[in-house]
């Protein structure tokens, strides 16, 4: 996910909206992206919206159909496992060199991060459904923080493109995996301050690999219904 930062162009931060609506969902999987209506939608020239769209394609969020424009990239559950055995691999490397070299400061960002996320599973546990983005949000920095010490601008970034990918089909059913999903981030929150990458990296590969298999369940029962 992209945030609006200082100095942004207008062209900038169209292209981080229009990121963020097609992880969010707000732009469907396989929806046709007429230049005239986003460009009154988003409040930029043409020029400036193939550029965001030709970005957005060279990082999968988008295919081009040559003559015939550009749509939302579309989902699959073969694409979905693809992202998950990447997100593992990067974020499984980054987890284990973070650990290695985190400090005091990094524990506190690892502290607070998951303080909010572990209060905002809270009120979804209670029902509030009114918490789903901020909680996806939540779940982007927990584990960004666990991650962020590993030394690598690089690897955080290959990390967050892919990271994003896989958040995007969970937002497609936004469901919400409840205690067991809680329980796993709470043991990688005890494993970063213990500095053990070990119990970590087999706590993230379930954790992942069981918000696959739930993202795909839900998927198939929103067809389905």
């Amino acid at each position: 996910m992209l945030d609006t930062v200082a100095g942004d162009t207008v062209g900038d931060s169209a292209y981080r909206t229009v990121r963020n609506d097609i992880i969010f969902g707000r732009l469907n999987p396989g929806e046709r992206l007429r230049l005239e209506p986003l460009r009154k939608r988003y409040s930029v020239s043409v020029s400036t919206l193939r550029e965001m769209l030709n970005r957005l394609a060279s990082e999968g969020f988008v295919v081009a159909e040559g003559q015939k424009g550009f749509q939302v990239a579309p989902v699959s559950d073969v694409d979905l496992n693809e992202i998950a055995d990447l997100r593992i691999l990067i974020e499984g490397h980054a987890l284990k060199r973070s650990f290695e070299r985190g400090d005091i400061d990094w524990e506190a960002r690892v502290v607070a991060a998951y303080h909010k996320l572990h209060r905002l599973e809270e009120r979804m546990l209670g029902g509030d459904e009114t918490a789903r983005e901020e909680w996806k949000r939540a779940d982007w920095n927990f584990h960004h923080a666990l991650i962020e010490a590993c030394g690598s601008s690089m690897l955080l970034e290959t990390h967050g493109r892919i990271f994003d990918k896989y958040l995007r089909y969970q937002m497609l059913t936004l469901t919400f995996r409840g205690e067991v999903a809680a329980r796993e981030h709470k043991q990688l929150h005890e494993a970063a301050l213990a500095h053990d990458a070990e119990t970590a990296m087999v706590v993230l590969e379930k954790h992942i690999r069981g918000g696959v298999e739930h993202s795909i369940r839900s998927r198939k029962g929103l067809r389905e219904s």
